[in-house]
């Protein structure tokens, strides 16, 4: 299967429906209609409606979306709304991450690599019996993030200065392919998408995306938006660069096993070799510089880091426990998919 399957991958996705009162205040404002008061005292800070709420505020800041005026990035009512989201989403992780400021004791945890037969994980899952429909599951969800892969980070870049912006830089660099656009790794991971007969249309999934898949990606977004949250920011950075390499070798044996063609290995194949390398330059150009001139974030670097393990494994945990059960882990069959 070739080619693109629903809309340009360059074009501004669609609203996505609401799922509840918060997000439908959101949508509602975005389309220029009378915004209804909300209450976010009852709100499941990790829900459907919360995360696809502050994901349509987020979205805002990267391609919008099709017939939402772009002055909405900025609407007063749509940041307050953000605000309260945020407030919520913020609070319940901090409640729910043990808190702690030994950064380099993390990092080496991060790199400890549970092994034995019994092992639970998606990637371990894929790897050893997972199907070809799981894969594209699978897959449709990390769309949200891999097709604005390294922009969340980015927005930490201004934030930094001196050593740990360089070597932020240089990771992000790569991310972006090196100056060659046909490398960008959101670029090959479209054509992935393609290749196991996905689509690969920006925001495409994000209708099936359930709200543990969305909240990853908006607490990315909420940590590089918030100069308050750099060092958090960092630390989901530093998350996602140390453990990606093992994940990713295992993701791509699971497609030589399942019979996947070169494009789709492509992706993975790369963050074998690129993390490996990156794991490196986090530790000791990004991490080590800026807690040597900013010492008091190093509290914030161990949440960022806890906060994104959590979240992983909140999504973990759904997509396992939907295959245990013989049902899908998306909110619908995804469009594209051969099954």
């Amino acid at each position: 299967m070739t080619g693109t399957l629903d809309r340009p991958r360059t074009a501004a996705p669609e609203l996505p429906t609401p799922r509840g009162p918060l997000s439908g205040a959101v949508v509602a404002a975005l389309r220029g209609d009378p915004v209804p008061a909300v209450d976010t005292a009852d709100a499941d800070p990790y829900g459907d409606d919360l995360q696809l709420a502050l994901h349509c505020c987020y979205e805002l800041h990267y391609r919008g979306f099709a017939g939402v005026d772009d002055d909405r990035e900025w609407d007063p009512a749509v940041l307050g709304l953000r605000r309260e989201l945020e407030h919520v989403f913020l609070a319940a992780l901090r409640a729910d991450v043990e808190p702690g400021d030994d950064v380099a004791a993390e990092v080496e945890s991060l790199l400890v690599e549970p092994v034995g037969p019994g092992v639970r994980g998606v990637s371990h899952h894929l790897q050893r019996d997972g199907t070809l429909g799981q894969l594209r599951e699978y897959v449709a969800h990390r769309s949200i993030y891999h097709l604005k892969e390294a922009d969340p980070q980015a927005w930490v870049i201004p934030r930094l200065s001196g050593p740990a912006k360089a070597g932020l830089v240089t990771v992000e660099h790569d991310e972006y392919g090196s100056g060659r656009p046909e490398r960008m790794h959101s670029t090959l991971f479209a054509e992935m998408m393609v290749e196991i007969g996905l689509s690969d249309a920006y925001g495409a999934y994000v209708e099936q995306a359930p709200g543990a898949t969305l909240a990853e990606v908006n607490l990315m977004t909420l940590c590089g938006l918030h100069r308050g949250l750099r060092g958090a920011s960092v630390g989901q950075f530093a998350m996602v660069e140390l453990t990606s390499s093992p994940g990713s070798e295992r993701l791509v044996k699971a497609m030589r096993r399942l019979g996947c063609g070169p494009a789709a290995i492509r992706f993975y194949d790369e963050h074998v070799e690129a993390d490996a390398v990156h794991e490196q330059v986090v530790r000791r150009s990004v991490l080590d510089p800026l807690l040597a001139a900013e010492p008091e974030l190093a509290a914030d670097v161990v949440f960022g880091i806890r906060a994104s393990s959590l979240l992983a494994e909140r999504m973990g945990e759904h997509l396992l426990g939907c295959w245990e059960r013989g049902t899908t882990s998306l909110r619908t069959t995804p469009t594209g998919s051969a099954g």
